[in-house]
């Protein structure tokens, strides 16, 4: 298990400096390919043995070798988490026996990260990103069953891919200044994810979502940095509340059944 983890957290680091690429390019509508990572002030290309995730940043003491211009930390702190979720994952998953789906975990943790990101400094969702994974995690999520001849968890991420769909697509048409469609499109990718691994992670994660947000729209008010009008991207408590339910959602629900003895 010890060698897997380190296997992970190197890939993790390397997909990490490649979601800072996607952070940056998507949104902008530019190449993921072409150019190669440059300086974004003199557009000098970053050497190979800079290229390193976190080390070159360190080594370089976050400023161009070019001209000097201050590197964002952004770019270490994502590689590094990009490294310490994937660690997490696994280590969760084979906790819960369920290494079999590791890929698709691991690739979604990947495009939540990218998500989050955009969705903070863009309040954007990019169908660049979340359309096709659909077909991604489809893929990804039928191997398994396939490989270990159980359907169960497939059936449960469609069901809980069209509840989530479907529920937050109903308050979009109802609420649509306060739930935008990017939100409603990514909520089928985080039911399938939450469904396939149980019912009680797709209610822990669907609920988790919403008091994240209002926790966070309770803090905006109360530091007076904002109003109840005040726009918050959804996006990120959407995808920190499957990482709650992924973490959480089994012993909340133990909890709930010591404490009602059923």
């Amino acid at each position: 298990m010890w060698f897997l983890l380190v296997v992970v957290a190197l890939l993790g680091l390397a997909i990490g400096s490649f979601l800072n690429v996607v952070i940056y390019r998507v949104p902008q509508g530019q190449s993921l390919v072409a150019p190669a990572s440059h300086c974004p002030h003199c557009g000098a290309g970053v050497r190979n043995r800079h290229n390193v995730p976190v080390l070159g940043w360190l080594v370089l003491r976050g400023r161009c070798a070019d001209c000097g211009a201050p590197i964002s930390p952004r770019y270490p702190l994502v590689e590094a988490l990009a490294a310490a979720a994937f660690v997490l994952v696994t280590w969760r998953l084979d906790d819960l026996d369920r290494l079999a789906g590791l890929p698709a975990w691991l690739y979604w943790t990947s495009i939540a990260i990218a998500l989050a990101a955009i969705d903070l400094d863009c309040h954007r969702l990019p169908n660049a990103i979340v359309l096709p994974s659909y077909p991604v995690l489809a893929v990804l999520l039928v191997a398994p069953a396939l490989w270990q001849q159980d359907y169960w968890p497939l059936l449960r991420a469609a069901i809980g891919a069209v509840a989530l769909f479907g529920g937050y697509f109903a308050l979009a048409l109802a609420y649509p200044k306060g739930m935008g469609f990017g939100d409603v499109k990514l909520a089928g990718l985080i039911g399938a994810m939450l469904g396939w691994l149980s019912y009680s992670a797709l209610l822990v994660g669907a609920f988790a979502a919403f008091l994240l947000g209002g926790l966070a729209g309770i803090v905006v008010i109360a530091s007076r940095r904002g109003t109840g009008k005040t726009p918050l991207p959804f996006g990120p408590f959407m995808i920190t509340a499957v990482a709650v339910a992924l973490f959480a959602a089994q012993p909340l629900a133990d909890s709930y059944l010591r404490l009602t003895g059923l």
